[in-house]
Order: C-alpha cells, then structure tokens, then sequence
C-alpha cells in the first residue's frame, strides 16, 4: 500500500478512534479521503469499504485508466470489499477533465454494481465522482 493511502487511512482511524460516533452519513464526509485523488491526470477507480455501522474500513484503488475512462468490473469492485468483511461500500473516480457530469457508462456501471452489490449482500450506498471542483454524488442525483 503506498504511503499516501495509508497515511489517510490511519488519520480516518485516528479521527474514528477519537469520535467513535464518526460514521459516513453523507458524500461529503468521505471526500478528504479522496482528496489525493483529485489531481490525478487518469481516471482512478476507488472502493471505500464500510462496516455494518458505515464506518470506514478501507480505501483502495481498484483500477487506473486513462485520462477520460477507466475500465472496471463488478469482481474487481467486489474483491476488497469481500475481503474486508464489509457491509457496505461506496465507488468513487475522479475526473481529470474537472466536470463532475456523470456520464452514460458512470450511470450504467453503477446499475451494474449495485445489482451486484444486491446478489452479494454488500449494499452500494453511493458511486460519486471527484474532481478539483468538488464532487458529484449519483445516490443525491437518484441516479442510484
């Protein structure tokens, strides 16, 4: 695991240590996590996983693109969150281009895993894209 990822996981466990009521309850609680995400210039795919009180267990890349798109399936999704022993998760990628408009295939692929999602017992609570402009969450758009 770089140090990066691992420095922002041990902050979120810090923080989640000192407020044991921390929980992800919105988009934006999870978004400085994913901060580094935002300048990246390819499309980094991310899978946050949660316990069953949507606390952060993980947050790791699963897949790294180009710099309009990124290939993804549901297994490489799912991976993680199975071997975290997670209840639920949360997909997020960022757009270098900085437009937060999802697109067709942002739409069609979060159908896709969260079907999955329902066959595997690993609600999808929210597929949000990141840029230098903020973030788009699909959940809040009922795009979900």
């Amino acid at each position: 695991m770089n140090n990066k990822k691992q420095e922002l996981i041990q902050e979120l466990m810090i923080l989640e240590d000192n407020n044991p009521t921390l929980r992800i309850s919105a988009p934006q609680d999870i978004y400085p996590a994913l901060l580094e995400f935002v300048s990246k210039r390819q499309e980094h795919f991310i899978v946050v996983t949660l316990d069953g009180a949507h606390g952060v267990i993980n947050v790791r890349v699963v897949s790294i693109g180009l710099v309009n798109r990124t290939v993804i399936h549901p297994r490489e999704i799912f991976y993680p969150a199975v071997e975290d022993n997670a209840v639920a998760i949360i997909v997020a990628h960022n757009h270098p281009s900085g437009n937060l408009k999802p697109s067709e295939e942002d739409i069609d692929i979060t159908k896709m895993v969260k079907k999955a999602g329902e066959i595997m017992g690993i609600q999808l609570l929210d597929h949000l894209i990141i840029s230098k402009n903020g973030l788009f969450s699909l959940s809040e758009a009922g795009k979900l």
